[in-house]
């Protein structure tokens, strides 16, 4: 068997270098060619193959608590649900932080806030689709009782590699701010816009990077914006539990007489089906 194996090796050898470079490089490019075919069979049988329709969950939950000098709990969760039905996406996330501070058994409330958002998305290609989002805030603690907005938009995956990741999104929207007044809340109605980047990192197979920025405006009154910003390092544990560490700031420029920036450092279980 070894001799064959051998002849046939010999048999090759000699076959291809009684060949001309002309006659080789014609059989490099016909190969080439081969494997192009090949390729493009295999894009068109992979688009085929069904989408995954399943339910997507994604849920961070985090809890602080101390207890001597100071007696404070906090509390937060960040979730988010997806559903695809083949070229239609829909997609409800959830934000909520609460505080509450014990010192001296008085208990007092020192952060109340959540910001709830249902985005649909129809894909009219790979990277290309059209997009609608509604969003409700509401924050305790600041110059807005809550805020809604609603328009629709077109998100764009400007990078889709193994490692790296960037959804860019753009929306028009009609948006209410119900803003705490001395009295009464003043209602503000006008037309806004939104931007929004989503960058994912996936540093090493069990260590990953996002990084979330918005900014939200009004057309009609330039000092009237938004910024959000969310930074967080993952690592995973299994395939379901992961570790991270997040840094979440929100921006009001027309805050009233609190401070524009609130910012959160969070430490949060994971959990992803």
């Amino acid at each position: 068997m070894k001799k064959i194996v051998l002849s046939s090796l010999v048999a090759t050898t000699l076959l291809y270098s009684a060949q001309t470079p002309e006659e080789l490089n014609l059989k490099i490019a016909d190969n080439k060619a081969q494997i192009a075919t090949l390729k493009a069979k295999n894009a068109e049988l992979t688009a085929l193959l069904p989408i995954n329709n399943a339910f997507i969950t994604h849920t961070e939950l985090g809890f602080i608590m101390t207890d001597g000098n100071t007696d404070t709990i906090s509390y937060n969760a960040d979730v988010a649900i997806s559903k695809r039905f083949n070229a239609h996406k829909f997609k409800l996330t959830f934000n909520g932080q609460y505080s509450y501070d014990n010192t001296d058994n008085a208990s007092t409330e020192i952060k109340n806030q959540y910001l709830t958002e249902l985005t649909y998305n129809y894909d009219i290609s790979d990277r290309f689709s059209f997009s609608y989002l509604n969003g409700f805030k509401q924050d305790k603690f600041s110059n807005f009782d809550y805020q809604f907005y609603t328009g629709p938009g077109a998100t764009y995956k400007a990078i889709i590699s193994k490692n790296h990741k960037l959804e860019l999104e753009g929306n028009i929207l009609y948006s209410i701010d119900n803003i705490i007044g001395a009295n009464t809340p003043e209602r503000d109605e006008y037309s806004s816009f939104r931007t929004k980047a989503v960058y994912n990192w996936q540093i090493a197979d069990s260590l990953k990077f996002d990084q979330e920025l918005s900014y939200r405006g009004s057309f009609e009154q330039g000092d009237n914006y938004f910024v959000f910003s969310k930074s967080m390092i993952t690592s995973q544990i299994n395939s379901i539990l992961s570790a991270g560490l997040s840094y979440t700031l929100n921006y009001a420029n027309e805050a009233g007489t609190l401070k524009h920036t609130d910012g959160t450092l969070n430490a949060s279980i994971i959990i992803d089906y």
